[in-house]
């Protein structure tokens, strides 16, 4: 069983010379062959909210220390890194567009659409998700199914620390063009995300949609409707207007998840 390598990896990573020991190199080399199978992930959902497996972030950080540079040819095109890129996507029934590229150690679900963009190793991709042309999921991110990521789209990796909580995006999510998600980042379930939004750890996160204003740091709550925004800030030289992102509804029971991202923004009038 996949777990069952946990405390091999743990070891070695606080170890690095335990990994002249075939048992703990082996270890690590299969976490991420059960990573690439989907076997097992970086964080998953639970009854308290999201789990994070540190053991398996520290797996990818010791594979990147063991494995070995070489020459990966692909037609015309040639690469030379550590990690080749995923094989067998016909038999997982995922489409990929070239030159959309997969990372060994990543894992998308059945009826995932990867257009010509990026999956780093340790992220997931759901189910009947699409990551447009040029959108990137960096590593250990988390992304729900019938996601659409649109063009453009940065969702940033986090590897360390390995206790650190990867960008998560949960089923049904809508993430406009050129929107930036990184620094574990958590979007709730059906959250929609309007082009060009940043969010940050530290990004403050304003819900406007009442009397007073909400804020909201490191989340997005479910079904949100989000779109970029500022606010004053005084500085010794001046007041001026710093980014943030600005709640400004909730996405109506009309607008389901086959609505265009466009479409949902309409409810609220607003052109993106």
């Amino acid at each position: 069983m996949p777990f069952s390598l946990a405390p091999l990896v743990s070891a070695a990573y606080a170890d690095r010379s335990l990994l002249a020991d075939r048992r703990h190199s082996e270890a690590v080399l299969d976490t991420i062959a059960a990573l690439d199978r989907g076997l097992v992930r970086v964080a998953e959902p639970g009854p308290d909210g999201w789990v994070v497996h540190a053991w398996v972030k520290e797996a990818i950080l010791l594979y990147f220390a063991i494995a070995a540079m070489s020459v990966h040819e692909v037609g015309p095109f040639e690469f030379y890194d550590k990690i080749p890129l995923k094989h067998g996507l016909a038999g997982q029934g995922v489409r990929v567009v070239p030159p959309g590229v997969a990372r060994y150690g990543s894992f998308l679900e059945p009826g995932a659409i990867l257009m010509p963009g990026y999956v780093n190793i340790g992220a997931r991709v759901g189910a009947r998700t699409m990551v447009d042309t040029w959108a990137t999921v960096g590593s250990c991110a988390q992304i729900g199914a019938d996601v659409h990521l649109a063009g453009g789209v940065g969702i940033g990796g986090v590897l360390e620390p390995p206790s650190a909580s990867p960008v998560i995006i949960e089923d049904g999510c809508f993430v406009g063009s050129r929107a930036i998600v990184v620094e574990g980042m958590h979007i709730e379930r059906e959250a929609v995300i309007g082009a060009g939004v940043v969010l940050t750890s530290s990004t403050a996160i304003l819900d406007v949609t009442g009397a007073s204003v909400v804020e909201h740091r490191g989340r997005i709550p479910a079904r949100s409707v989000v779109i970029p925004g500022t606010r004053q800030k005084t500085f010794p030289a001046g007041t001026f207007g710093v980014p943030c992102a600005l709640i400004i509804g909730q996405r109506s029971e009309s607008t389901d998840r086959k609505t265009s991202l466009n479409a949902a923004l309409r409810d609220f009038a607003v052109a993106v």
